[in-house]
């Protein structure tokens, strides 16, 4: 018996044994499971697949929710997250107001959004509006309610096959001013840092593996950005990040949090990585899908469908009438990209009339189609500006504005996208000077432009960011960021009920190059008061007055004009040391009063 027990417990021993060493998927490998995260951010509504020429340049939600299907197929441990910016931005999503976008990600199978700055767009309670149409959580751990109460979930857990997800958000705090402030009045945007602790703090204890942070942060500069949180806050595994539109090929390792980010416009979307082994994250891996990789996905027909079916919808709204038109808007492309037109007016007037600056400037390469006189559609406004563009405000100096047009006038008369069209300002278009120095007599307001004076500026976010090579904008800040064009002009024209706009230019157009004035002569030298007895002869004492000098010129010029000898100048401004000189505009000098 004993050696029917020892034989026994032998060959057990050595069956555990042969499975251990020589099966493949061990008795240790079983608790290792493997976490897929698809993600992309800034899309600004960009859900349409879009190919040219046989690539393709958009990736198109058809196509992401086509390669999840694939995926889960081999793996049911697969998310898909979205890090904001996306229910505003084009047509397709900004006359339904987002609904029609939130339909799309409800049929992807979304898990859970952060909101962007310009998911606010609308107002945060159409925003709410929203949150009730979606199968997915938004999830923000910083934004709250005036009395401090949280008003999104600040996270949401997903129980996978074998382990368990934490996923908190983080919005920017520069939604306040990145979009309209009225959008967001009834809200605050609390510390991201803080906000982060708390949300790690509750998951820990929720007993998650993973812990992800859904943020529209960004990568920029500033206080609040996704490495600052990864830096400060211990115990994030992943950070899906968005708002800078920055491109992490591979990632970012920012201690041991690993940073995403897909870029902007559906160019690409994210592919993350994790292996999950008792308990913790034990590998980590990021790469991007580009949208020319994504030609042999067959796009998801369901997806596909839904697209059609909400384009063939659009129709009806895109009908209603705006307003009336007396006049043709001008928008032909070899007139807009040449010189001003009434169109380009019309635009750069709703432009301060939605953000109160006092200089607006667009280029003309972003109307697309001109009006006919009759009713105005919202399908008229649509085709003539397709981009999606909207408003940015900036503190710009005089000289950099002067800089811009000067740009934009540069190639005239060639036809240029950049050609600038303006409201707020005049000046003078010298057309047959060098580029570069053809613009003059810059008024701002009706007032002579102020070099070293910061106005408040408005453009479109492509300018803004130095597009068309407007790279003196760049360095400055955004004070604020508005809506689409299309929407600002629908709610302008909507305001004036009917069009009358004739072209008034504000460029003053001269063809004529200028003459180089000759130099002016010298005045004759004056002797000056010949001294008697060892004193000089001085003019009996006067009543006096403060002049401001409005024109360059000498002394006795103005001596002339006022009809009095220019000794009197001098010896009541005794800090004119030398009588030859000229005085200059802007100098406040004494007088006699006759």
């Amino acid at each position: 018996m004993r050696n029917k027990r020892f034989m026994s417990l032998a060959l057990s021993i050595t069956m555990v044994l042969s499975l251990v060493l020589f099966n493949p998927i061990s008795a240790f490998a079983d608790d290792a499971k493997e976490l897929v995260i698809l993600h992309f951010n800034d899309t600004h509504a960009r859900v349409k697949s879009v190919e040219k020429d046989g690539v393709v340049t958009g990736v198109g939600f058809d196509r992401i929710a086509q390669y999840k299907q694939d995926l889960l197929k081999e793996n049911p441990n697969v998310l898909m997250l979205d890090a904001g910016d996306t229910l505003h931005g084009q047509p397709i999503a900004t006359l339904s107001q987002g609904e029609s976008i939130v339909k799309i990600l409800n049929l992807m199978g979304i898990d859970a959004f952060t909101p962007g700055n310009h998911d606010f767009n609308y107002g945060f309670a159409r925003l709410q509006e929203l949150e009730k149409m979606m199968n997915f959580p938004i999830v923000s751990a910083n934004v709250m309610d005036k009395s401090g109460k949280e008003v999104f979930k600040p996270y949401v857990i997903k129980e996978m096959d074998g382990f368990k997800v934490g996923i908190f958000g983080l919005s920017t705090p520069e939604t306040s001013y990145k979009t309209n402030p009225k959008n967001v009045e009834t809200i605050d945007f609390t510390d991201t840092i803080a906000a982060a602790k708390n949300a790690v703090e509750a998951l820990e204890k929720e007993n998650v593996d993973v812990i992800i942070a859904l943020s529209h942060l960004g990568l920029d500069q500033g206080d609040d950005t996704s490495d600052k949180v990864a830096e400060a806050v211990d115990g994030i595994d992943l950070v899906i990040d968005g708002h800078s539109h920055t491109t992490l090929e591979e990632g970012r390792m920012v201690k041991n949090t690993l940073i995403a980010s897909t870029g902007e416009y559906d160019k690409a979307f994210g592919i993350v990585t994790l292996k999950i082994a008792n308990g913790e994250v034990t590998e980590k891996s990021a790469k991007l899908m580009a949208a020319a990789d994504t030609k042999d996905i067959v796009p998801h027909p369901d997806v596909v469908a839904l697209l059609a079916d909400i384009d063939s919808g659009l129709n009806e709204i895109l009908s209603e009438k705006i307003g009336t038109s007396t006049v043709m808007l001008d928008g032909a492309r070899e007139n807009v990209r040449t010189k001003e037109t009434n169109f380009g007016q019309l635009v750069a007037d709703a432009m301060l009339d939605a953000t109160g600056a006092e200089v607006a400037l667009t280029n003309g390469g972003g109307i697309r189609a001109s009006i006919e006189a009759g009713d105005i559609t919202k399908n008229h406004i649509v085709t003539s500006f397709p981009f999606g563009n909207y408003l940015v405000t900036k503190e710009v100096k005089g000289k950099d504005i002067k800089a811009a047009l000067e740009h934009g006038l540069s190639k005239y008369p060639e036809q240029n996208g950049g050609f600038p069209h303006v409201a707020g300002i005049t000046f003078t278009f010298n057309t047959a000077n060098p580029a570069g120095s053809r613009v003059s007599d810059l008024m701002v307001g009706g007032s002579p432009v102020d070099m070293e004076k910061a106005y408040l500026f408005v453009t479109n976010d492509f300018m803004a960011a130095g597009g068309d090579d407007y790279t003196m904008l760049k360095p400055y800040a955004t004070v604020n960021e508005y809506a689409a064009f299309d929407e600002i002009l629908v709610n302008y024209i909507k305001k004036m009920g009917t069009i009358s706009t004739t072209l008034v230019p504000r460029m003053t157009v001269n063809e004529t190059a200028p003459v180089t004035p000759a130099p002016e002569p010298m005045p004759e030298p004056v002797p000056v008061p010949v001294p008697q007895d060892g004193k000089v002869i001085v003019p009996e004492p006067m009543e006096t007055m403060n002049y401001t000098v409005t024109s360059e010129m000498h002394m006795m010029e103005l001596a002339m004009n006022h009809g009095f000898a220019w000794q009197h100048i001098l010896v009541l401004n005794p800090e004119i040391s030398n009588p030859m000189l000229k005085l200059k505009v802007g100098q406040v000098i004494k007088l006699p009063v006759h």
